[in-house]
């Protein structure tokens, strides 16, 4: 199959790294189709988690990783007030799985993987919309269309033309929050630990993760029907009025991130679906499953997905083979993953005060050591050493 002519949807990280490693089994008819009409990055950051470090270090691209991304230790829980209801040692997960957990901006990481995809000299069409696919191929908004053996939809959650195609249905589901995502950097030092700090409220949530000392990224998150008046509002004088009583941390992350780099994002996901591929059609990423950002792991499953995808593409004689295959192999992981992440942030988002006290109670007695094994053996699954 190393002669096909392959084409994927979607310009992202899912879609990137599958170009890539397809390119490193061989196969080298391979396009990639970008609607937007350049490089753009959804979210201000990401921690690539020691699942998906090891899949990078397998694809040669770990190294100029490492050089632009900081280590994390640890992930703490506190509570808005700043009292700590425990904590999850990421270097215990680290050290089981084999490999490092790693803070990166989204724009680095994307840079990283476009070098790379323009040394393998695999062209990126921007401005390309699919918008229905039939025959074999894929008919795009500007009126052009193109013809492929193997279409690999890694065209996100929120439209994807690959998942209509396959499943009938690509419609997410809002799942009544929404997310204020930032970055920030500065001349003088932010962070003084490799920490990520969790804080949780009644309803609402706020993450800080450093990158290095002077740059980090954030998320702060609350309840919120779809259509929010708050989508209208200035970002920065909504944040301060919803967590400007928290954490003195919060209060002076949001006030030195720039407004520019605050976006204003409402969260959906999708509910887990039997068959990822129909005909010449496989899904890939978000387009297949597409876990909540409380499951911190959209984007490594993704990456997991490059992996996969491309060992059986390459190993397997009969298209139908690899792709059922594939799923098979996939299905479980990314399904617990998804509906791990809506249990969580149906706990996280609950407005119930007697609730969020039962809630931050248990986290305080929480096993973290028990925890960390528990992640290390969901997360490593199928990872190859």
């Amino acid at each position: 199959m190393k002669n096909n002519k392959i084409i994927i949807l979607g310009a992202g990280v899912g879609g990137l790294t599958t170009a890539i490693a397809l390119c490193q089994k061989g196969f080298q008819n391979i396009k990639i189709y970008e609607r937007r009409n350049t490089a753009t990055t959804i979210g201000a950051g990401i921690v690539l988690w020691a699942n998906a470090t090891k899949i990078l270090g397998k694809l040669k691209l770990l190294e100029e990783i490492e050089k632009v991304g900081g280590k994390i230790s640890e992930m703490q829980r506190l509570t808005e007030k700043n009292k700590i209801l425990g904590a999850i040692n990421v270097n215990e997960i680290d050290e089981k799985i084999g490999s490092p957990s790693i803070a990166i901006s989204r724009k680095d990481l994307q840079e990283i993987l476009l070098e790379k995809i323009k040394i393998s000299n695999i062209e990126i069409k921007y401005n390309h919309k699919a918008i229905e696919i039939k025959n074999k191929s894929v008919f795009f908004d500007n009126n052009e269309s193109v013809f492929a053996d193997i279409i690999i939809g890694a065209d996100g959650r929120m439209n994807s033309v690959a998942r209509k195609y396959v499943n009938g249905n690509n419609k997410p589901v809002y799942q009544n929050f929404v997310n204020w995502i930032g970055i920030l950097e500065s001349d003088e030092p932010i962070f003084t630990e490799n920490s990520v700090l969790d804080f949780w409220g009644c309803g609402e949530r706020f993450g800080i993760v450093p990158i290095n000392k002077f740059k980090g990224y954030w998320a702060g998150a609350k309840s919120l029907p779809l259509n929010s008046p708050y989508r209208n509002e200035d970002n920065k004088d909504i944040l301060i009025k919803i967590f400007g009583n928290w954490s003195s941390k919060i209060g002076s992350i949001i006030k030195l991130t720039k407004s520019e780099n605050i976006k204003y994002i409402e969260v959906f996901d999708h509910n887990p679906i039997t068959n990822w591929n129909k005909e010449n059609v496989c899904l890939i990423g978000d387009a297949a499953h597409s876990a909540l950002p409380t499951s911190g792991q959209g984007a490594c499953q993704a990456i997991e997905d490059a992996f996969h995808f491309s060992n059986l593409l390459a190993s397997e004689n009969k298209l139908e083979n690899a792709f059922q295959k594939f799923q098979k192999l996939r299905f479980e992981k990314t399904t617990i993953i998804t509906m791990a992440g809506r249990d969580f942030a149906k706990s996280l988002f609950n407005t119930d005060k007697e609730f969020c006290e039962q809630r931050n109670i248990q986290a305080q007695n929480t096993n973290y050591q028990n925890s960390s094994v528990g992640i290390a053996e969901l997360w490593s699954k199928n990872i190859p050493n």
